[in-house]
């Protein structure tokens, strides 16, 4: 493939920084993203994605960029970026607008302007439009239309939703890429990105709900009728998992981490009493020997009340127990063993993980779970830039890009790289 054809995806966490570099193959192909370099640091200045810290933000992103540089042989210029946190909102609009055309027909054009006129919603202060996404169309009087150009009438409305973030991180997050050297294409809402590329359209359209459960925070999102209909972020994570055993067990995160990762359980019902771990194998001074199912008890109470709480969110919207595509788990949070019979069990819904679909690799990180939402942007990039639109290395030609960098010199001029 061509270098113009590479797009990037940033994953700005609060453990960790995640970058992927994928490309298109051949529409021929089943298999529509190859993912060419994925590469991870631990990230600094950041807490409950929010920058805290721009300059060690800064360093992390370009450490992680670095990486994956190396591994794919050539200079990232540009990338989408995730945005999370409790400061992200969802609202219904409506927009209306005459059709143009004498003979009736919608086109296009209309149907940008009655999404432009969606998105003349009153935002509160402080905040910006992230997303505007269309529900349905109305045509005259005829309601429930997803795709109205080609159809004839005089009047088109549009039922949108519309996804806004506090305007102050998105600035925040926005002056951390461009001070790695690259230009952010668009922040993107991550679970959006992540529920992108790990669940079908049938799944949305019956119903699914998809729970990605990171370092500080578990956010999740909830679909049905190809629809958008509840959000929520948790300040829940599985950090929290490691700072309840490192309690426990009176010892340091580091070994609290390495004991979740090695011997940590969702469930402690079938782990025998007999069962030892010996922390000094894992970093420890001295010979400390503490119970598994002590430390599987103590990783299953933080994790029930997770799902207590997602529980609650469902609850909130009447489909607790209602979704019949279940529970989609994803993110690094979701490698805890045990997690998906957990997860029926207290939701009453079937669960999996959400590994990406459609996605081909010469690297295993593809199927990392912590890295769904770097590929899932990676995914976004390509459908947001039609197949055949000239790019190079991700970035758009011509007057737009002047434009692009023109607005971050004048915003981010006194800022050095």
């Amino acid at each position: 493939m061509a270098e113009d054809a590479l797009f990037t995806g940033i994953d700005i966490g609060s453990s960790f920084v995640r970058i992927a570099v994928g490309q298109r193959l051949p529409s021929s192909e089943k298999d529509r993203m190859h993912v060419i370099g994925a590469a991870e640091v631990v990230s600094e200045g950041i807490n409950r994605g929010t920058i805290n810290s721009i300059e060690d933000a800064v360093s992390s992103v370009s450490a992680c960029i670095e990486k994956v540089e190396r591994m794919t042989g050539t200079p990232i210029q540009s990338a989408w970026v995730s945005i999370s946190g409790s400061n992200v909102t969802l609202l219904e609009s409506k927009g209306v607008v005459a059709v143009a055309k004498s003979d009736g027909e919608i086109r296009e054009d209309d149907v940008d302007r009655v999404v432009g006129a969606a998105e003349t919603v009153a935002t509160p202060v402080n905040y910006e439009i992230l997303h505007v996404i269309p529900k349905s169309f109305t045509v005259d009087s005829q309601k429930g239309i997803k795709d109205p150009i080609g159809m004839n009438g005089l009047r088109l409305e549009v039922d949108a939703q519309i996804i806004q973030g506090l305007t102050s991180h998105i600035k925040n997050l926005s002056k951390c890429v461009y001070r790695t050297g690259i230009t952010m294409e668009h922040p993107v809402l991550g679970v959006l990105a992540t529920a992108d590329v790990c669940t079908t359209s049938r799944q949305k359209e019956l119903g699914v709900a998809v729970i990605n459960i990171g370092g500080s925070s578990t956010t999740m999102v909830v679909f049905e009728q190809g629809d958008i209909l509840h959000m929520a972020s948790i300040p829940l994570g599985s950090d929290h998992i490691t700072s309840d055993i490192a309690i426990g067990l009176r010892t340091t995160i580091d070994i609290a981490e390495r004991v979740k990762l090695q011997f940590a359980e969702a469930s402690s019902a079938n782990i025998g009493r007999s069962e030892q771990i010996n922390l000094r194998e894992l970093g420890a001074g001295d010979d400390e020997l503490v119970g598994r199912k002590y430390v599987c008890e103590i990783v299953q109470a933080r994790t029930e009340e997770i799902m207590e709480r997602v529980e609650k969110e469902l609850k909130k919207i009447g489909r607790a127990g209602m979704l019949p595509a279940g529970i989609v788990l994803t993110g690094g949070g979701a490698k805890l063993s045990g997690l998906v019979e957990l997860t029926k069990n207290k939701l009453r819904l079937p669960a999996s993980l959400g590994y990406p679909l459609g996605v081909t690799s010469i690297t295993d990180r593809v199927n990392d779970l912590a890295f769904t939402t770097a590929i899932g942007l990676v995914q976004w990039g390509m459908h947001e830039v039609p197949e055949g639109t000239k790019k190079r290395r991700g970035v758009n030609v011509g007057k737009q890009m002047e434009a692009v960098g023109a607005q971050f010199k004048k915003l981010f001029g006194g800022f050095g790289r």
